[in-house]
């Protein structure tokens, strides 16, 4: 065997071992991964069946009930449970212990209709309760209901068409498919398995580097004789290799995740197979390659662990926040975005999810990119190595 690809090797082996030797900290990241999958889609489950839970109650409260038989007739043929609201709605809309919105009637409401007159009605929510404006409107169509049958209703009695009330017939079409209308709700989860990656990665590039360099082992390693880029090549092929290990287990912890789906809406929706994680992995390892390469190259210049973490928080921070890009871009995807770092894994992974096809345009960018990041960041470690003073 080739004198430098043995030395690669036994630093790659060793380098491992110490990682694999921290048992909590790997625990932790291992099971984290392995839980990542389940317990998203657990609470996003969870989040849209109580929605449905809510859509399903068909309860209607309004204010001055008894002042509105009519509208109160109406919501009842719909099959809708009418209720007087409480006195202080408004307060409990605030604090959010009312969920639905109120129907606020006026004292005149009958007395308008029949003399033709339009009463003012009110549909009072608070933006900032949630679950008070998921139920608005709901509210809303159902009062546009009531209208157009006040209307029909006051068209036939002076003998006049109902079709003149609404002269274009409008038919709705959604050309999105289903799997693209899950990803409006499951489009966060290409976020958590970058996380996860990147926590992965972090723990062990800086245990080796900023670890050994503190711990005084990293000058009895310079002294032995092997090149200057094996030792390097060995320490990033056992960083590459657990950042690589928790994208596995992360991509493949949603296999058995959807087995927890609680709302049937979701599950039907949400198609992630053998093929979605094998594409989710292709696209990550590279990433995963790249990012341990480049914590390695930030976490070199540092004397010890902590100022390691307080400069590799810079790096961090940006692998976190540019997928956001894509979450607040509303103009659509744009060709750079396949450039930058971990936003272009966060698009490939949504397109998987929307059960879209990658061209190998789509690959290759990114996999340039973090193939000149790997080059740059393994070659820099092994500069600063080879210039390091042996004390």
């Amino acid at each position: 065997m080739n004198p430098t690809l043995r030395a690669v090797l036994t630093v790659f082996r060793k380098e491992l071992t110490d990682s694999l030797r921290d048992r909590r900290t790997l625990l932790t990241v291992l099971v984290s991964a392995v839980l990542m999958g389940p317990l998203v889609l657990l609470a996003i489950s969870g989040l849209v069946a109580s929605l449905e839970a809510q859509a399903e109650q068909r309860e209607v409260l309004v204010a001055g009930l008894a002042r509105a038989p009519s509208l109160k007739n109406f919501f009842e043929r719909q099959t809708f449970i009418v209720k007087e609201a409480p006195a202080d709605y408004e307060a409990q809309l605030r604090n959010a212990s009312l969920t639905d919105a109120v129907v606020v009637v006026p004292a005149d409401f009958e007395t308008a209709l029949a003399r033709g007159d339009m009463p003012l009605v009110e549909v009072v929510s608070d933006s900032a309760n949630q679950r008070s404006q998921a139920s608005t409107g709901r509210t809303l169509r159902l009062l546009a209901g009531f209208n157009r049958e006040r209307g029909a209703l006051t068209l036939a009695l002076r003998g006049m068409s109902v079709d003149a009330l609404e002269p274009v017939q409008v038919e709705e079409r959604d050309l999105a498919s289903s799997q693209t209308r899950a990803t409006q709700i499951t489009g966060m989860l290409p976020f958590f398995v970058l996380m996860a990656v990147l926590t992965g990665a972090l723990n062990a590039a800086l245990d080796t580097t900023a670890g050994e360099r503190e711990r005084g082992s990293l000058e009895p390693l310079l002294m032995n004789p092997a090149a200057r880029g094996a030792l390097v090549l060995g320490k990033w092929g056992a960083v590459a290799a657990v950042a690589m290990l928790i994208a596995l287990l992360s991509c493949f912890s949603f296999l058995p995740g959807q087995w927890l789906l609680r709302s049937d809406t979701l599950a039907a929706m949400f198609q992630y197979g053998p093929r979605e994680a094998g594409l989710f992995l292709l696209v990550l390892l590279p990433f995963a390659a790249a990012i341990s390469a480049l914590l390695m190259a930030v976490a070199i210049r540092c004397k010890t662990f902590k100022e390691a973490q307080a400069s590799t928080t810079v790096v961090m921070l940006a692998a976190s926040l540019l997928p956001l890009i894509n979450v607040f871009s509303l103009g659509g995807e744009s060709p750079w975005y396949l450039w930058v770092p971990a936003l272009a894994q966060n698009v490939l992974m949504t397109h998987v999810l929307k059960g879209e096809a990658l061209t190998a345009t789509q690959f290759a960018v990114p996999f340039l990119v973090c193939a000149v990041l790997t080059i740059g960041g393994v070659a820099f470690v092994a500069r600063a190595l080879r210039s390091a003073a042996v004390r």
